[in-house]
């Protein structure tokens, strides 16, 4: 069954001051999509408010949520979200994990494990995955951490506790280790969240928080290949494109048409 694109446009889980360009770069996405596999969610203009939850703008990414999961319960096969800031994530892969066994994979920078009492700037994009495992979307056993290198205390005290394995970018290098452990965790499919940050910022420019010392673009490509090669893929996340510029958007192009199509394979 062909895959399914949803664009998700939210800048409201980010911490950064320049947020904005998140919701740019999902439409820049968006535009190299088919068009007819394609559906977009409606993101609210205000920026929401907490509403005593510890989450920064948490109203409107509680509409969003929930406009995202009405979209995917209309969809059947794999889905690839694409954000938008981390938060997007939440719903895709409560939507996914509803088929059975599914382990999750988490390409990113950051891990995104900090919980409002850790956090130290309230956004959810922050906490995304500690929300994921704390509410039992997806047990800690079934998850594995890909590229992290960007590391606050709560989170690395909270990997320790739960036992979530991570894969160092000097690891990847042989996409099978990872392939293996995931098949190990006894999961009958995957779901991949691609955090663009896990990128080197030396071959990819729209990024908010660049760390250095990432992944290449092939040894991105060739991860999510050994991956989908042993398990089926449950669904997919894109998240955190922010080209500054129209150059950026041009130079970034044929990385983004990798990841999509060894995605959408």
């Amino acid at each position: 069954m062909p895959v399914s694109f949803v664009v998700v446009p939210q800048w409201q889980g980010s911490p950064s001051s320049r947020a904005m360009r998140l919701a740019e770069g999902a439409e820049a996405i968006r535009e190299d999509l088919p068009a007819a596999a394609t559906r977009v969610v409606a993101v609210p203009l205000e920026a929401g408010d907490e509403q005593g939850t510890g989450v920064a703008r948490f109203s409107s990414l509680q509409l969003v949520r929930e406009r995202l999961a009405d979209v995917l319960g209309e969809l059947d096969g794999a889905v690839v979200t694409v954000g938008g800031d981390c938060a997007v994530s939440f719903a895709a892969i409560a939507h996914a994990a509803r088929g059975g066994d599914v382990a999750l994979v988490w390409f990113d920078a950051h891990p995104d494990l900090n919980s409002p009492a850790t956090s130290p700037s309230g956004a959810f994009a922050g906490m995304v995955l500690r929300a994921l495992v704390d509410e039992g979307v997806v047990p800690a056993e079934r998850v594995l951490l890909a590229g992290a290198r960007a590391w606050d205390p709560g989170e690395e005290a909270f990997a320790a506790e739960a036992g979530i394995r991570s894969f160092t970018v000097d690891e990847l290098a042989e996409p099978a280790g990872l392939a293996d452990a995931v098949v190990a965790t006894g999961a009958t499919s995957v779901y991949l969240h691609v955090d663009l940050d896990v990128l080197d910022p030396a071959e990819f420019a729209g990024l908010l928080d660049p760390e250095p010392f990432g992944l290449p673009v092939a040894g991105l490509v060739a991860a999510v290949s050994a991956l989908t090669a042993r398990l089926p893929l449950a669904g997919a996340t894109i998240a955190a494109y922010a080209p500054a510029s129209e150059q950026d958007r041009v130079d970034d192009a044929p990385a983004i048409l990798r990841i999509v199509g060894a995605l959408a394979r």
